[in-house]
């Protein structure tokens, strides 16, 4: 649909794409349960779904922010079930006693178990990856030929990433940089010899990619009047196909987070690489160019993560740390540069601009048209006496209204969480007080109803809500700073098919729905 499809007043529901399965995924939330979620969301009178991010994460990670790709597709979305090939070979009835019984736990699981579906899906598609070899590639069929179309047409990124997961897989999947030198250092020669040595390989993970994105496209195209937007992750991991395939771009040895602020002493460090502005800026970013138009590619839209960042990056390195830029005017023109890559590559942008932000990055969105987050709870008049919450019927059109993001507490646990004074604060809102909720209220379905009246007749133009807050359970999908095996891991408590039948999902989707119709953010 592209960047039409965003604009306009409208409300959408944010949820990870591994959160929504279906009784036919494999233990997580699947490319092709994407329509039963968007069905539901629309007959909820929401029209975008706002998805974390979907890039190939290395084995072992759960969270979608530590990518082994800026542009691949994680083959841990596959929907093994739409791989013609499964079928030919007999469908579930064709797996082994032992892999029949790990599915059934995954699908039983009430949580996402990332690693054991991961082993799992990549046993079976090997399989099917052979089986695609012998009645597909072999005698140049037409699944064969729709291949080939692809990687002509995508060979632009996919050609260094498929060498790349190959030469990784080869070495165990160790860092690049501990790979023999040659290949480390991306000699010509041995790049062509690892090519030829490893087709088979290559082969292999450029499949992969296709199937993620025949299934992808088809999930778009059976999800009709609902925008998908994405995430664009600020940085990827050191190691990735993308920092071994530019190393000059990025100083590896320094690393991304945030300074200390308020809510940190000590700031954050994040692992992440090191962009070398200068250098990006010398090519005319086209790196950054080339994951725009993939992002455009696959959403109708997508969030900037870390857009501070961008303006201006915060590094490490050993013990010194420093902003790159150094020097705000340098910081002002590299981040409207970058803007305007970001705009002009078809879809629609949103800043994700919270943490501490300078006022001129904050200028710099407003006299660019790039919308940024509302989110209620932090929206308040921080230097005025009682320090009042804004009203969100204030909130300037060109901003996104939003109840929380992956990374904070539910709305339910900040309602539970706040003190008198801040309940108080709250509560002194307009619709909050027509709806006689008090500071001393219980975080009961009429606050929650209240609250998100509330969010609906925000003056933003696109509202998201992360779907934990439509129902208002508690349930996070990310703790920052917490590494275990309950991060990253939230899903649904019923399958995806199911909110056409689950009395609570019914009501809600009728709820949002009149809320949707009564502040003109319903689309036909």
């Amino acid at each position: 649909m592209g960047k039409e499809a965003v604009l306009g007043r409208r409300a959408g529901a944010l949820v990870p794409l591994f959160s929504i399965p279906s009784s036919e995924s494999w233990g997580l939330g699947e490319i092709a349960d994407l329509p039963a979620f968007a069905a539901w969301a629309r007959r909820a009178g929401l029209s975008a779904v706002q998805l974390l991010p979907v890039n190939e994460m290395a084995d072992g990670q759960s969270s979608p922010y530590s990518a082994l790709s800026a542009m691949a597709i994680d083959p841990i979305f596959i929907a093994v079930r739409d791989v013609p090939e499964f079928a030919e070979s007999g469908g579930e009835a064709s797996l082994t006693h032992q892999q029949r019984h790990r599915l059934a736990e995954l699908r039983r699981s009430s949580s996402v178990r990332h690693r054991e579906a991961r082993e799992l899906k990549t046993a079976v598609l090997r399989m099917l990856f052979e089986r695609f070899l012998e009645t597909q590639w072999r005698t140049d069929g037409p699944r064969a030929v729709r291949m080939r179309a692809y990687a002509e047409r995508e060979g632009w990124w996919l050609r260094d990433y498929t060498l790349f997961r190959a030469l990784h897989a080869e070495h165990g999947a160790c860092f690049w940089r501990d790979w023999p030198a040659p290949v480390r250092d991306r000699d010509p020669q041995a790049l062509q010899r690892a090519a030829e040595a490893l087709r088979h390989e290559v082969l292999y993970y450029e499949w992969l990619q296709w199937i993620a994105d025949e299934q992808w496209h088809a999930a778009r195209r059976d999800s009709p009047g609902v925008a998908i937007l994405g995430d664009f992750p600020f940085m990827v991991s050191r190691d990735s196909a993308d920092v071994w395939s530019r190393q000059d771009q990025f100083n590896v040895d320094a690393s991304v987070g945030v300074p200390p602020d308020a809510f940190s002493e000590t700031g954050q460090d994040w692992g992440l690489p090191l962009y070398r502005w200068d250098v990006h800026e010398a090519d005319g970013y086209e790196w950054l160019h080339q994951r725009a138009r993939r992002c455009a590619g696959l959403f109708d839209g997508f969030r900037v993560d870390h857009l501070v960042g961008f303006y201006r990056t915060y590094a490490r390195d050993g013990e010194l740390a420093y902003f790159s830029p150094p020097e705000e005017p340098e910081q002002l023109a590299q981040g409207e540069r970058l803007m305007a890559i970001f705009q002009g590559s078809g879809a629609a942008i949103i800043a994700e601009d919270l943490g501490t932000v300078p006022d001129f990055v904050r200028d710099s969105l407003d006299r660019i048209g790039v919308p940024g987050l509302k989110v209620m709870r932090w929206e308040r008049e921080w230097k005025a006496e009682g320090q009042p919450f804004k009203d969100p019927e204030t909130y300037p059109p060109v901003s996104v209204a939003i109840s929380g993001t992956h990374d904070t507490e539910t709305m339910a646990e900040w309602w539970d969480n706040a003190d008198p004074d801040e309940r108080a604060s709250v509560v002194a809102l307009s619709r909050l007080c027509a709806a006689a909720i008090t500071a001393e209220s219980p975080y009961v379905p009429v606050v929650r109803d209240a609250l998100l009246d509330t969010l609906f007749a925000a003056g933003s133009d696109l509202l998201l809500l992360p779907v934990q807050d439509v129902f208002g359970w508690r349930d996070r999908i990310n703790t920052p700073a917490v590494v275990n095996d309950e991060n990253w891991c939230w899903q649904l408590p019923w399958n995806v098919e199911a909110l056409d039948e689950q009395p609570e999902a019914v009501e809600r989707a009728a709820f949002l729905r009149q809320l949707a119709g009564a502040t003109n953010r319903l689309r036909t």
